[in-house]
């Protein structure tokens, strides 16, 4: 397992680490990414890369258009600038339907693109996306029949430095008609187009709600902390069989604290085989299975350390209740804990977890029941993606009153987020 170990275990990544594992970059049991060279290299011929807002770098890509029964022009190629935000618009104006004016009774805020449905026949047709605004934590940029002017206010790899005061940020102007790859800066030549652009993304910043600039970055990743509502609430999640892909952002959080995980289930004849409950990847998580019959618990963090406690005996065919109790060792996050699991409330074994998450299990992965899907958490499945052979009747995830992530630095949570982008 290769990983970045941004949830900390960096000391693990030695130099006999990598020696031993240099042929499975790139493989499957890598957490594949580009470096910062090779980000820019792919970002060619355009400046920067995705996160940085200003610059066209990882932001300006081509688009496909296929619709043999609507368009009647083949391998053409279409000039007028669009935005993503244009796509379900286009979409809407072609499949003949309003835009929704609630969405389960909440009422919705207009679609702010533009169709682009116009210009399938007729290449010559007057661009109708006129302007558009730009912004990630405080890099910025508009755009505006033609011309764009952009700012870069920080670098996105560089995860520990304070982000500079917002008027000391240097603005550059481009002419993308004539040079379409922002390579040639006109601001020193067209000061006054500089100013009215300036002035125009103040306007747009306004009134897209982007205003008061917030150049936070691991502070937005805290929804307390940035002021938006959490998505889950409670101690409590109650799940049923084929729940699966549920986002970290939709899962209840067990990071930094004592948890429990409780499921009924039904074994079949000739035992059980399979997850119970599953969240996470090859590149940290944990699960809740059964193994030749047996309960079992693993804890895997970062893919280089794992854990894993079987019960003593094997469950026998029929409704059992299983659970294991995780109780975290606390003095701060990341810290270790002892798992315990128990079936039918009669302990069963128990294994110390050295090392767990402070931050996140992985972007891509989810929290699934009844199979692992993405990357196994765990590599001893014994069924295609750790199916279970069995039923699950629900399953609990209930935390305990130990929560210890008030204690995350914001620069750590920062520097976990965006080793990862």
């Amino acid at each position: 397992m290769i990983t970045t170990a941004s949830n900390g275990g960096g000391e693990y990544e030695t130099v006999e680490f990598w020696n031993e594992h240099l042929d499975k970059i790139g493989g499957p049991e890598a957490y594949n990414h580009y470096a910062v060279g090779w980000a820019h290299a792919m970002c060619t011929p355009y400046q920067w890369t995705k996160q940085v807002a200003s610059h066209y770098g990882g932001t300006r890509n081509g688009t496909i258009m296929h619709w043999p029964g609507g368009i009647d022009a083949k391998g053409e190629i279409r000039t007028q600038w669009h935005h993503v935000i244009d796509v379900a618009p286009t979409i809407l104006e072609l499949a003949g339907l309003a835009q929704p004016h609630t969405v389960n009774g909440v009422t919705q805020v207009p679609m702010h693109g533009t169709s682009f449905a116009y210009s399938f026949n007729d290449s010559e047709a007057d661009e109708r996306h006129k302007t558009q605004y730009f912004e990630l934590m405080g890099n910025r940029g508009i755009y505006h029949d033609g011309w764009t002017a952009v700012t870069k206010h920080r670098t996105p790899w560089d995860v520990v430095a304070q982000a500079p005061d917002f008027s000391l940020d240097v603005w550059e102007l481009y002419d993308t008609t004539t040079d379409w790859t922002q390579a040639h800066d006109l601001s020193a030549q067209h000061p006054e187009k500089l100013a009215q652009l300036q002035q125009l993304f103040i306007i747009e910043a306004a009134r897209y709600n982007v205003l008061p600039l917030d150049d936070r970055a691991a502070e937005r990743m805290n929804p307390v902390l940035a002021g938006r509502p959490t998505l889950v609430q409670g101690d409590k999640l109650r799940l049923f069989e084929g729940m699966t892909r549920l986002g970290e952002n939709v899962a209840i959080n067990i990071k930094n604290r004592s948890y429990s995980v409780t499921a009924q289930i039904q074994v079949p004849d000739g035992g059980a085989e399979g997850v119970v409950v599953t969240q996470g990847g090859r590149t940290g998580g944990w699960a809740l299975f059964t193994e030749g019959g047996k309960l079992g618990y693993h804890y895997n963090y970062c893919g280089l350390r794992r854990t894993t406690v079987l019960s003593e005996d094997a469950l026998s065919p029929g409704e059992h209740q299983v659970r294991v109790e995780f109780a975290y060792d606390g003095g701060g996050i990341g810290r270790g804990g002892t798992a315990t699991i128990y079936v039918d409330g009669d302990e069963s074994g128990s294994a110390h977890v050295e090392r767990t998450h402070p931050l996140y299990f992985s972007f891509d992965e989810g929290l699934d029941v009844g199979i692992d899907t993405g990357m196994p958490v765990y590599e001893g499945y014994k069924t295609e993606r750790g199916k279970f052979n069995g039923k699950i009747d629900w399953a609990d995830i209930e935390l305990g009153d130990d929560d210890h992530s008030h204690l995350i630095d914001p620069e750590d949570a920062l520097a976990a987020v965006l080793k990862h982008q």
